[in-house]
């Protein structure tokens, strides 16, 4: 689908499929069959109740995750948000495709597929303290990559991202949405200095001042201050929900684009589980914010979808003991 529109995305995901409340109760009840006390196995337990409600299976499996891996650059990088240069995305891009980044050997080693999808990074997104980072239609289109890019065989996805200066538009959307100054929002991002960090809570400043009266619409939000590679992660989750398909949030800017996707549509993010929460301050706090408690917490401050698909591991045992265990009767043990 080629959205021609923001609105036209809009429209399109809201329709949104709901988890089988059948099959949720179907699990649960094998869920309390199982060789072992109640509740013995904690959050996994809940994690392999989630999934196999979006999955409509009472004994699902989990057999091809997808890694999404999308690409963008920022004008606003010229203002000295990053401590790397914007010639790096395109550098680590194909890094990517020729195997040797981390997510590479992450996806490897849970089984998972994947891709990178470059969007346009010979043409910065502008600097969003004078102008709105993209125009409607250039919206419409990253939103548009990100939707295809998702196999409807999937049947887990994890969105992760690259683009130089990145988490700058991220505090600005968790700004713009949950509300705070800027100085709360922001980090170090790539590793920038006690005078860079100044920096960045003055560009996010000045970006929510210049864009105020946009920021009661989430799609606006996005357009004005955010990026091409945190549109088409919003709009590779959506489709995920779309297709019921499972997804697992990375870090703090993966999570700031879900979050226009959950204030334009409050339950969008059903579909999804937290995989970890990353060294950004502004993380925990837009977590918190969404009541997604992260599966882990390992100080990861990478990006490319690392933590999320460190997660998958996490996801794929919860699912092999509830579909792979035997029940009481099935072992021919007394149950309590």
């Amino acid at each position: 689908m080629i959205f021609q529109t923001p609105a036209e995305f809009a429209r399109a995901f809201t329709a949104l499929p709901r988890l089988d409340a059948q099959a949720r109760a179907a699990a649960e009840a094998r869920n309390g069959q199982l060789t072992k006390p109640p509740g013995a196995l904690g959050r996994l337990e809940d994690l392999a109740l989630w999934y196999a409600a979006w999955r409509g299976e009472a004994r699902p499996e989990l057999r091809a995750p997808q890694i999404l891996v999308f690409a963008g650059n920022h004008g606003v990088t010229a203002r000295g948000v990053s401590a790397f240069p914007a010639a790096v995305t395109a550098q680590m891009v194909a890094n990517f495709e020729a195997g040797g980044a981390a997510i590479n050997q992450l996806a490897r080693c849970f089984g998972a597929s994947m891709s990178v999808h470059a969007l346009r990074l010979d043409e910065p997104t502008r600097d969003f303290t004078s102008d709105a980072a993209m125009t409607p239609a250039e919206l419409a289109e990253a939103l548009s990559t990100g939707w295809n890019a998702v196999d409807p065989h999937a049947d887990l996805v994890v969105t992760g991202e690259m683009g130089i200066g990145n988490t700058t538009p991220a505090a600005a959307i968790a700004a713009a949405l949950y509300g705070g100054d800027a100085a709360s929002w922001i980090g170090r991002g790539t590793g920038v200095d006690d005078a860079g960090l100044l920096r960045k809570a003055e560009v996010v400043g000045e970006g929510l001042q210049r864009h105020a009266a946009a920021l009661s619409d989430p799609l606006e939000v996005l357009r004005c201050l955010g990026g091409r590679e945190l549109a088409a992660m919003a709009g590779a989750i959506a489709r995920a929900r779309s297709l019921s398909i499972p997804v697992i949030l990375d870090g703090f800017i993966c999570t700031a684009s879900a979050s226009v996707l959950e204030r334009l549509v409050p339950g969008a993010l059903d579909h999804a589980v937290a995989g970890h929460v990353s060294q950004e301050p502004g993380h925990a706090r837009l977590l918190k914010a969404l009541n997604k408690e992260p599966l882990l917490q390992l100080g990861l401050r990478l990006g490319e979808g690392t933590g999320a698909a460190l997660a998958i591991g996490v996801l794929q045992g919860a699912i092999a003991c509830h579909s792979g265990m035997a029940s009481f009767a099935e072992a021919g043990i007394s149950g309590a």
